[in-house]
C-alpha cells in the first residue's frame, strides 16, 4: 500500500497532547457527594458503564487517525515499472485454401490448426503474436501484439474463402516478413503451415525465404495433410459428398525455406503430430526484452472515512446516551 500524501500523518503527533490532556483532566476534575456515610456504598456493584467512560473518547480518537488516514490517500499502486522477461515476436502465417478443408486432420485442416494454434499462443504470455493468412493472396489478420485475447478473436475468424483460392506460400511469407521487419527483437520467427505447393502469387516461395534471412528471420514451416490420398467435402444437389483428394505438399521447397532460414520443417499427419510440432516449436531461444507493465490504481480512502464517520457517530451517540455525564 502507498500513500499519495503522507504529510498528512503528521496531523497525528496532535494526538499526544490530546490524550495527555485527557488523563489530567481525568486525574484533575471528579465529581464530589457529599454524604454522612459509605458504609452502605462498600459493597455495592460497580456497574459496566463505569469501565466504559473512556469509550467515547477512544472513538474519537480513532475516528482522528481514521480520517488523518483518509487524508493521506492509501492506494494500492500507482506506479510504472520496469520488468525484464524473456519473448520473441512470431508471425503466423496459416493457408485457409479451399484444400484446408479436408478432414483428415480432425474436424478438418484449418481448424486443427486454429486450435493447436490457439493453444500455443495461451502458452507465450510475454511474446508479440500476429497473423497473416494466405491463399491465392495474402493479407494481414492481425499484427503483432501482446493483447493475445483479441489475437485469438481474430484468429478464430479465420475461414477458407476469405480471399481468392489458390496457394501464395511466397506471399505468405513476404506479408509476414513485412510485419516483422522492423521489430527490435532479437528473435524473429515465422511459423508457416500449409498443405500444398506454391501455384499463385508474384513471389517464390525460395525468393521470400532469402528476403527472411536478410532481416535476420527464422522460418519454421509445417506441412499438415496424412500420406497419399485425403477425405474432402464436396457440396452436391444431394448434400455434402466426399472424395478423396491427394495430399500434394512441396516438401523439398518448405525444408529448403527453413533451412536458408536456420529454422526447421515439420509434416503433420494428424492432431496429435500437429500438437507435437507447436510444443516443439515452443522451446524456441527467447531473447530477452524489456516490458513495461503498470499496476491500475485503487484509491482506499473512502474505506478509512467510512470508518471515521462510524467511530465519530458512536462516540456522540455513547456521549449522549447511556454515557452521558452530567455536570
Amino acid at each position: 500500500m502507498t500513500f499519495a500524501s503522507p504529510l498528512w500523518f503528521l496531523m497525528l503527533i496532535l494526538l499526544i497532547p490530546l490524550i495527555v490532556w485527557y488523563v489530567l483532566k481525568e486525574n484533575t476534575f471528579k465529581a464530589n457527594l457529599i454524604i454522612s456515610s459509605t458504609e452502605a456504598f462498600e459493597k455495592a456493584p460497580k456497574q459496566s458503564v463505569v469501565y466504559l467512560r473512556h469509550l467515547p473518547f477512544i472513538l474519537s480518537v480513532l475516528a482522528y487517525t481514521a480520517m488523518t488516514f483518509a487524508l493521506a490517500r492509501p492506494q494500492m499502486s500507482d506506479s510504472w515499472k520496469n520488468q525484464t522477461t524473456e519473448g520473441i515476436d512470431i508471425i503466423m502465417s496459416l493457408d485457409i485454401s479451399s484444400s484446408m478443408l479436408a478432414e483428415d486432420l480432425k474436424p478438418n485442416r484449418l481448424e486443427a490448426a486454429k486450435k493447436v494454434a490457439t493453444h500455443f499462443i495461451n502458452g507465450r504470455p510475454n511474446d508479440n503474436i500476429g497473423v497473416v493468412l494466405f491463399s491465392g493472396e495474402s493479407f494481414t489478420q492481425c499484427p503483432l501484439t501482446i493483447n493475445h485475447a483479441q489475437l485469438i478473436n481474430l484468429l478464430s475468424g479465420a475461414k477458407s474463402g476469405m480471399i481468392e483460392d489458390g496457394t501464395a506460400i511466397g506471399s505468405g511469407i513476404a506479408t509476414a516478413v513485412n510485419r516483422l521487419k522492423d521489430s527490435q527483437a532479437k528473435s524473429k520467427v515465422i511459423i508457416l503451415l500449409t498443405d500444398g505447393s506454391n501455384n499463385r502469387g508474384e513471389i517464390a516461395p525460395i525468393t521470400a525465404g532469402e528476403i527472411a534471412k536478410t532481416f535476420g528471420i527464422r522460418i519454421y514451416t509445417i506441412g499438415v495433410g496424412q500420406q497419399g490420398m485425403a477425405p474432402y467435402p464436396v457440396r452436391t444437389p444431394y448434400g455434402i459428398q466426399y472424395q478423396d483428394i491427394e495430399v500434394d505438399i512441396d516438401e523439398p521447397t518448405l525444408q529448403q525455406i527453413a533451412n536458408v532460414t536456420g529454422g526447421k520443417y515439420f509434416r503433420a499427419t494428424d492432431n496429435k503430430s500437429l500438437e507435437q510440432i507447436y510444443e516443439d516449436i515452443d522451446t524456441l531461444e527467447k531473447s530477452i526484452i524489456n516490458v513495461k507493465e503498470f499496476s491500475q490504481k485503487e484509491e482506499l480512502f473512502h474505506w478509512f472515512a467510512l470508518a471515521a464517520i462510524v467511530f465519530m457517530a458512536c462516540s456522540v451517540i455513547l456521549k449522549n446516551t447511556v454515557l452521558r455525564s452530567i455536570p
